[in-house]
């Protein structure tokens, strides 16, 4: 009887043993970090700047600031220049839509490289705090698409090039200077040609 109690005995402390070696290494595996991949294999952090440890203050580098705004309106010029390629009827302005998505997504490309590479630490900030113009095309069925396109984008093309002046004055990077008048150039060239679509009243 004595022998069956000792044997019990052992059982019962090795149940706790396995018990706590269990408990131990839950409380010591490391909760999954931002970096760590998702279930489709990218990196959260990549693809989530906007997760980073601090948000950017108003009083955050300019030229940070300029192109976290900058990266907003090309987005939205991307966006409404597909819907064109959708729904426009005169082919002359698909063209420029097709323009416009090309040229604008080189321009974000660059424009996240920059931002990673000279601002590695920073959050996402507010941006520059400028009007960025009309963002989508309006719902009027009683004006042709053609015509409201032309004047959202009219709209949206004058923000970036009010944008880009300001970067003229404000920026400490020659290569958003340059940016900065590439988008003038080129916005404002759009902007004449639109116009010229647009019946007269």
């Amino acid at each position: 009887m004595e022998g069956g109690e000792t044997m019990r005995f052992k059982w019962f402390l090795l149940v706790i043993a396995l018990m706590i070696t269990a408990c131990g290494s839950t409380a010591n595996t490391p909760a999954p970090s931002d970096a760590e991949t998702s279930d489709d294999g990218a990196s959260t952090l990549h693809e989530m700047p906007d997760h980073s440890a601090h948000a950017m203050g108003d009083d955050g580098p300019y030229d940070a600031r300029f192109i976290d705004s900058m990266l907003i309106h090309h987005r939205g010029a991307v966006e409404m220049a597909q819907e064109a390629l959708e729904k426009a009827e005169r082919e002359e302005l698909k063209i420029m839509a097709q323009g416009i998505i090309d040229a604008q997504n080189a321009e974000i490309e660059q424009m996240r490289k920059w931002r990673e590479e000279w601002y590695p630490g920073e959050g996402i900030s507010a941006g520059i705090g400028m009007d960025m113009g009309t963002m989508v095309v309006p719902d009027d069925p009683n004006v042709p698409y053609d015509v409201r396109w032309s004047q959202a984008m009219i709209d949206h093309h004058l923000g970036a090039v009010e944008m880009a002046k300001d970067a003229l004055e404000k920026s400490s990077r020659e290569e958003i200077k340059q940016l900065a008048r590439t988008i003038i150039e080129t916005q404002e060239a759009e902007i004449a040609q639109m116009r010229v679509w647009i019946p007269k009243r």
